[in-house]
């Protein structure tokens, strides 16, 4: 008498359990604090990282035998040039690759890190050696 007593409290403990795990099966995830930018940051246009630092080179240049310092960066559209060694930067860019890296004032530069033909404004060509 004992077992099928027994059996049925089992089967009751057991039943009213199984109740309980009544979870859903993704969490549930509650904002109080929503992001009043979300929409416009999932819409927007994706970021271009700045080029790295192809070479950062001291060039003599002739006529006159000036030092510019220049720096190359990858993907051949961006370079700085300096005519000081701590003095400001002048920018230099190109609409792509193998175009010539120009800038507002009559800047010019072709060619690579070893080698190039730099225009500087008011003072002529220079054909300079990294």
């Amino acid at each position: 008498m004992k077992s099928p007593l027994l059996l049925t409290a089992t089967a009751a403990a057991l039943f009213a359990l199984a109740a309980c795990d009544n979870k859903p099966k993704t969490p549930e995830v509650v904002d109080i604090n929503p992001d009043p930018m979300a929409n416009e940051l999932a819409n927007r246009a994706p970021v271009e990282l700045p080029p790295a630092i192809k070479a950062d080179k001291s060039m003599r240049c002739q006529p006159g035998n000036v030092l510019l310092y220049v720096t190359f960066f990858e993907g051949d559209k961006l370079a700085m040039v300096r005519t000081e060694q701590n003095g400001p930067q002048t920018r230099l860019t190109a609409a792509k690759a193998g175009d010539p890296l120009t800038a507002e004032g009559g800047w010019k530069l072709t060619g690579s890190p070893t080698s190039a033909k730099i225009t500087q404004p008011g003072k002529g060509e220079f054909t300079c050696k990294g």
